[in-house]
């Protein structure tokens, strides 16, 4: 790997003197040995990535390599632990008034799990490097990276619950006539040991959540509110909780979520109007959100419906090496057999396998909505929909003076999902410095109005014509 050397400039060597060690960055002396890098290396490889600044003291003082050579102790501990050369990046930093080379170092988030010289692999967690010391935190490291499934799992239930139940009598009349469904679902590897799989449970089964409680059934809740969280008193009604076999979950789940949906209203220009979600992007993020799921955690797949946008939760982290930033490009499957078997019933639910969350955005693109937002926390993956124009707020708030005299803080905050009224205002007064709005005289207080001046008026013809 050729040895990049990069000149930075002051205002570069400053910030990195005061970056502060977290999850993702951490810096080291060059007195460290090199197999105390291995502890950060494979703690930031094993968890989400992260970087290493090899040169720069606690207190932000450079104290670098004499040259480059003198570094070959370190990469020689970065190449024992990537012998594929690939999931790790370096380069060496110079700043003429500063002491040394730093070695910075890029870990990406690695497909199987990286272990010291000592055998010991390690996770990070904040700004600290723990050791997966028990096989269960190590069981758990092998779900969270796809190297094992819950879905390989074997449940004892009696194999008539799968082989002679509504489920898989349909799917066999249906997709393959002429075979038993015991000898088939053997074939396929979902029957083991004479016990059925969990991915067999999750497929055909009339209902798995009673042979897998609180694994695998689906919460729908309806809030009448914009706000970050929903909380009890924003709750319309009971949260709904759907069951029953993968393949029926997912339809049901999305006929549900539509249902509701359709009730909503929000403001337009016109007045209050229908909310409108592209059924592509809603199907497909509900889809992906049970399918990918981790079946290991005793959790439901949670589906939260705002005023403003509609949240799908999915319990687990993403897989792999998959991270929300190469999500749409990249591909990992945590339950193989249930993607692949899925895949072959009538209509499945991922017949683009591989596209789901790319049409969910393009859908959104289409209507002109904002795309979807793909958050990971230490135990879910999170996908909003927005109910988001791609539009400016000061185009959002001159469509509504179209057909409307004037315009209040309040009003403006609906339709563009501005939460702040101060942030608001300022959408004001770059229109007022324009020239294009002025604010309504006499009205003053919680009354306050903005509307178009003789200018904006003809702004706003212009572009009616367009």
């Amino acid at each position: 790997m050729a040895i990049e050397v990069v000149s930075i400039t002051d205002e570069q060597a400053e910030q990195l003197s005061q970056l502060q060690e977290n999850h993702f960055l951490e810096r080291k002396a060059i007195e460290v040995p090199p197999a105390k890098l291995d502890k950060t290396i494979s703690a930031f490889a094993n968890a989400d990535g992260g970087e290493l600044y090899v040169g720069i003291l606690n207190n932000g003082d450079w104290s670098g390599f004499p040259n480059v050579e003198a570094a070959n102790g370190h990469l020689q501990s970065l190449e024992r632990l990537f012998p594929l050369g690939e999931g790790f990046a370096y380069t060496f930093l110079n700043h003429p008034a500063r002491t040394g080379l730093v070695l910075q170092v890029t870990v990406r988030k690695a497909r199987s799990i990286i272990k010291t010289a000592s055998g010991v692999p390690f996770i990070r967690r904040g700004a600290q490097n723990l050791p997966v010391s028990t096989p269960e935190a190590l069981k758990i490291l092998e779900r969270n990276k796809g190297i094992t499934s819950f879905e390989a799992e074997l449940v004892n239930i009696d194999l008539k619950e799968v082989t002679n139940s509504e489920v898989a009598i349909g799917f066999m009349l249906n997709v393959i006539p002429t075979a038993d469904p015991e000898a088939w679902m053997r074939k396929q590897q979902l029957i083991q040991s004479d016990r059925p799989t969990a991915a067999c449970v999750l497929l055909f089964s009339d209902l798995p959540q009673a042979a897998l409680p609180k694994h695998c059934g689906v919460k729908v809740y309806r809030y009448q509110t914009t706000k970050e969280e929903g909380a009890r008193e924003t709750l319309a009604g009971e949260p709904l909780s759907l069951e029953g076999c993968v393949y029926n979950l997912v339809g049901l789940a999305v006929a549900k979520t539509e249902a509701i949906i359709n009730e909503l209203r929000v403001l337009g220009p016109e007045g209050l109007v229908g909310v409108q979600y592209p059924t592509e992007a809603l199907h497909e993020v509900i889809t992906n959100a049970i399918i990918h799921r981790d079946y290991s955690i005793a959790d439901d797949v949670h589906i939260r419906i705002f005023e403003n946008r509609v949240e799908v939760e999915s319990p687990g982290r993403l897989p792999g090496h998959i991270t929300p930033q190469n999500i749409l490009s990249e591909r990992f499957a945590r339950n193989g057999n249930l993607v692949r078997i899925i895949n072959k019933f009538p209509d499945p639910p991922n017949k683009d396998v591989g596209e789901g969350l790319n049409t969910a955005f393009a859908a959104m693109k289409r209507l002109s909505l904002k795309e979807p937002l793909v958050k990971e926390s230490e135990s879910s993956v999170l996908v909003v929909i927005r109910h988001e124009r791609l539009a400016s707020a000061e185009d959002l708030v001159l469509d509504y003076l179209k057909s409307n005299a004037s315009i209040t803080n309040p009003i403006a905050r609906k339709l563009t999902g501005i939460e702040s009224e101060n942030a608001m205002k300022l959408v004001f007064y770059r229109l007022r410095d324009k020239k294009i709005l002025e604010r309504v005289p006499d009205l003053k207080g919680s009354k306050a109005a903005w509307r178009l001046t003789r200018k904006g008026k003809e702004h706003v013809k212009a572009s009616k014509s367009v």
